[in-house]
């Protein structure tokens, strides 16, 4: 059984699981996908809208996010 997301927001450390690149990598990442969804600055970006903007199969990043 696939273990179940329980949040919805993504952070910094998950997109480091998912991508392999470091943590600066990911900050600035979440910072343009913001921007290219026109998202204020206190927003979180959900995994939904992660997913979408990098073209990845949401089903392919739960076990990357973790409690």
């Amino acid at each position: 059984m696939k273990p179940r997301i329980t949040r919805l927001c993504i952070y910094p450390k998950d997109i480091q699981r998912i991508t392999g690149k470091s943590e600066r990598y990911s900050r600035d990442l979440i910072l343009k996908i913001k921007t290219a969804l026109n998202k204020p600055s206190h927003q979180l970006l959900t995994a939904h809208e992660f997913c979408t903007y990098m073209g990845i199969p949401f089903d392919s990043i739960q076990e990357f996010i973790k409690d």
